[in-house]
């Protein structure tokens, strides 16, 4: 882990986040496709930032609850954001000590405004 202004200056540093995503698509190879991004996120509850895994789900919530309970992140813990007709929920945790975002876009329906 690296804390404030510092940062990680080999690939080595990734080797555990990816490593996790490797156990999660294998663990979970039937769960829809999402796109992952391995980048420096915020340790939960922390200052800190580690290398971690952003997870994005473009085609529906059904797919963000899959990967939502695939990772054991708390389901109180979702948030709804909206901009435009374009929301999505988040979720952010730890999954195996690997920081993790989890992120569920999908079109507001324009007679179903919230």
């Amino acid at each position: 882990m690296t804390t404030g202004t510092e940062t990680s200056d080999t690939a080595a540093d990734q080797i555990k986040a990816a490593g996790t995503l490797m156990f999660l698509l294998t663990a979970h190879a039937h769960l829809p496709a999402p796109a992952v991004l391995l980048e420096l996120l915020n340790v939960p509850g922390t200052y800190d930032f580690a290398w971690g895994l952003n997870i994005g789900l473009h085609n529906g919530l059904d797919h963000f609850e899959q990967w939502r309970a695939a990772l054991g992140l708390d389901p109180a813990a979702v948030e709804h954001k909206q901009r435009g007709d374009t929301a999505w929920l988040t979720a952010t945790g730890l999954h195996t000590g690997i920081p993790v975002q989890l992120y569920g876009f999908y079109k507001l329906d324009p007679g179903n405004e919230q």
